[in-house]
């Protein structure tokens, strides 16, 4: 039997000028939730592309998530075997 597990990632950005700052936030199955944030500056002699700001920044809170339930994951496993294991990262 296979269970079918999802996880659904919030994702906002906010725009001002040259800055763009993403915050992200994942609940999963166990209840945990996950908050973190990303930046992303455009130099001044690039020109204005939205878009980009909000990817380079939205991947920046994404691997600061995947950073912490990676910190979660390794925390359990070493609960598990009573002992440290290697990390994960």
């Amino acid at each position: 039997m296979h269970t079918l597990v999802g996880w659904h990632v919030d994702m906002e950005f906010q725009e001002e000028g040259d800055k763009t700052r993403a915050a992200a936030m994942v609940r999963l199955t166990d209840g945990t939730e996950f908050r973190a944030h990303g930046n992303a500056q455009r130099h001044p002699s690039d020109p204005p592309q939205l878009r980009v700001g909000e990817e380079i920044a939205g991947a920046r809170a994404l691997m600061d998530l995947a950073s912490q339930m990676l910190r979660k994951a390794h925390t359990e496993i070493d609960e598990v075997r009573g002992k440290p294991s290697k990390p994960l990262i």
